[in-house]
């Protein structure tokens, strides 16, 4: 961690750091199996209560799960554990049901193709038994309704919320009014009131007079758990701004921004563009937010605007490749992160199908790294010495054909072919979902 060893999550003494286990696997791909575009996932995310889980794909489709392991008990995993409940399980999930959400489709006006690709789902809450989520693709937000219908599953869409993005919808976020939510794309935030599909409010426009102007687009947004009025946004230049709804009708100006000053001559072509922040999350109190931009992920106090209260190095490694990372337009790839429900720990994705895990508690040195496979730490090495936070610490990757590795100051191979972009952190669990590529994998500590 950098600077900040103070409170970073509320704790007595300091956790062991976590055995992760192989749980399950959704759609594992076999040796030589060519993996179909439309079957590669894009979006992944838990409900509040961790008992479902959704997945997005790149053909349209969101694919829901339900949590099996608990429902002998009637009880709750955390329950069963406070009670000292033998628990011979680890968390299960099995497909519940799938349906086409977005379909491709073409804008006459502008004469572009507009793909099905989920970029983001969100869950709403449930009610009288049904399922409610909210899914967008570039330009258009859908929410759906799954019901039980005898003995089938049905997803209705209840509403479409279109025509309110000229750029590209990076991410939607609920309130936690339960009536809200917001839309982002490169230049604006719109709030929508999900009774509401013909009509949002736009609050936040950064789209200068003259677009030669434009420095810097909005990358990121989300609500704060518990704050309906406040919501926070990063920006390609690697600012998150948090802003308060109450102070005017357009946002346009923060009520904080949070942003690590750039050490004096460091300053290079790729400074700005590995600045950009990719994803950013409240954690579960929303005292803190986690974002992640390609070498880094930094943890934020909202209370303390002077910069990150600790920096995870996950890339640094690649620094001396970034020409070559630009050059295959590898250096635009965006990672998601996410944090643990306790917030002692944060989670995001790397190349060669890898996720790290970091703890994030003072005096914290956990610094995992998993592989997406049955195996997830065949490429942890044993180090008697403080974890590296980079990717050192694995052992040499196995090059494969036509696959185009980097290499690590130690001489580790790494895949850039293959990316784990997108994850999610068990709202209550030491679980985590990832995707690589088509494939679902679940790991429990």
């Amino acid at each position: 961690m950098n600077g900040g060893d103070e409170v970073v999550a509320a704790s007595t003494g300091s956790p062991q750091p976590l055995d992760w286990k192989f749980s399950q696997v959704f759609g594992e791909r076999t040796a030589g199996e060519e993996v179909q575009e439309v079957d590669i996932i894009s979006a992944i995310e838990f409900d509040k209560t961790g008992d479902h889980l959704a997945t997005g794909d790149r053909g349209g489709r969101v694919v829901l799960f339900e949590r099996t392991d608990t429902k002998d008990h009637g009880v709750s995993r955390r329950d069963l554990e406070r009670m000292d409940y033998p628990i011979s399980r680890h968390p299960e999930f099995r497909y519940k049901t799938e349906f086409q959400s977005h379909e491709p489709e073409f804008d006459y006006l502008k004469s572009l193709e507009i793909e099905e690709k989920i970029n983001k789902i969100r869950w709403w809450q449930t009610a009288n038994g049904a399922l409610f989520v909210l899914s967008t693709n570039d330009k258009t937000i859908k929410f759906w309704k799954v019901t039980s219908q005898e003995t089938n599953l049905v997803a209705r869409c209840r509403r479409v919320y279109a025509h309110a993005h000229d750029y590209h919808i990076n991410s939607i976020s609920n309130n936690s009014d339960g009536e809200t939510f917001i839309s982002a794309d490169d230049l604006r935030i719109n709030l929508w009131n999900l009774e509401i599909s013909n009509q949002s409010f736009n609050i936040v426009d950064v789209k200068p007079a003259n677009m030669e102007d434009l420095t810097e687009v909005i990358t990121s947004a989300e609500f704060h758990p518990t704050h309906c009025n406040m919501l926070a946004y990063s920006s390609s230049k690697g600012s998150i701004r948090l802003i308060d709804l109450r102070q005017s009708a357009l946002c346009d100006s923060h009520a904080k921004l949070f942003e690590e000053l750039e050490a004096p001559g460091s300053r290079s072509f790729f400074t700005e563009i590995i600045a950009s922040i990719s994803d950013i999350k409240f954690a579960k109190d929303g005292r803190y937010i986690l974002s992640r931009d390609y070498m880094t992920l930094k943890l934020w106090d909202i209370n303390m605007d002077s910069g990150p209260v600790a920096t995870f190095q996950v890339h640094e490694y690649l620094r001396p490749k970034l020409c070559d990372l630009y050059e295959n337009d590898s250096i635009f790839d965006k990672f998601e992160c996410c944090l643990s429900g306790d917030g002692l720990r944060v989670a995001t994705g790397s190349y060669s199908n890898l996720f790290r895990v970091f703890g994030c508690y003072p005096g914290s040195t956990e610094a995992t790294t998993l592989e997406a496979s049955k195996n997830p730490m065949r490429r942890q090495v044993q180090t008697p010495s403080r974890p590296s936070r980079s990717l050192s610490s694995i052992t040499r990757v196995v090059r494969r054909g036509a696959e185009t590795p980097g290499v690590d100051a130690n001489g580790n191979s790494f895949d850039f072919t293959t990316k784990l972009l997108h994850l999610a952190w068990h709202p209550t669990e030491h679980s985590i979902a990832c995707a690589a590529a088509n494939s679902l994998y679940m790991y429990y500590a």
